[in-house]
């Protein structure tokens, strides 16, 4: 495997081309309309006059979501493309989102702790991905959401296997292994790997999501689309950061 560097990553998902932009600036992609963004945005709750980092950002689409919904957000993204384009978009409609451009593993002072931090389907494309979730979990305030979507680690490729053989099929798990994309490449890594890490620290999980499509979604889809009926392609994690001194959660009433 290429000893991949954050910066090696970065400048590849960086230049994702416009068009591919353009077409997921509203909600992002199927998966990401159907599948993601319901139970992200559900474990969020209700944003209003909350500060949230977007960690990762990408295009900015679930930032302008959050900002549209009375969020004070702000979204990094290393990726040049992806950077620009969530930029412009700030700049022709105004939603007082805070743009800026930084390795999630060397964020620069983002104006104080937040109540949420979201880092949806950014891990598993960074090579440093511990450096990137201990700095997420570190910008939260004690007893901050921590919501991250990943693929499945189980399923990762589910459509791609399905319309090969009409099931799941894969002969390995336990190890690290790249998983080339059309515009980046994802890192495969157990499911304990990830959790294990959010205990590390300090973390209490609070939910964990496998979302399936709809029947009916998926029968109006592309060749292979109702795998996603029956198996789970991502996982949503949602986790409150303990209580800095002692590790453990504020009491609540």
């Amino acid at each position: 495997m290429t000893e991949w560097t954050n910066d090696m990553a970065i400048q590849q998902w960086g230049t994702m081309p416009r068009t591919l932009l353009e077409e997921m600036a509203h909600d992002g992609d199927f998966a990401k309309r159907h599948l993601i963004n319901p139970v992200l945005l559900r474990m969020l709750g209700d944003p209003a006059g909350q500060r949230v980092l977007d960690a990762g950002c990408g295009n900015g689409y679930l930032s302008r979501a959050l900002a549209g919904q009375g969020a004070e957000v702000v979204g990094v993204e290393p990726g040049q493309s992806l950077f620009d384009f969530a930029v412009e978009r700030e700049t022709v409609a105004p939603q007082g989102i805070q743009y800026v451009q930084a390795d999630l593993c060397a964020l620069p002072d983002l104006g104080g702790p937040f109540d949420a931090v979201v880092a949806s389907m950014v891990l598993p494309a960074i090579p440093d991905w511990t450096g990137a979730m201990r700095a997420c979990v570190h910008a939260l305030k004690p007893g901050g959401l921590f919501v991250f979507t990943v693929n499945h680690p189980c399923f990762e490729q589910l459509w791609s296997s399905w319309r090969r053989h009409g099931a799941y099929r894969t002969d390995r798990y336990l190890g690290e292994y790249e998983i080339p994309g059309p515009s980046g490449v994802d890192f495969h890594r157990t499911l304990s790997t990830y959790l294990n890490q959010l205990a590390g620290l300090g973390c209490h999980l609070t939910e964990i999501a496998e979302p399936g499509l709809a029947p009916q979604l998926a029968a109006d889809g592309p060749d292979g689309i109702d795998a996603y009926v029956h198996l789970p392609n991502f996982l949503v994690v949602a986790a409150r950061r303990g209580d800095i001194q002692h590790g453990t959660l504020p009491r609540t009433t």
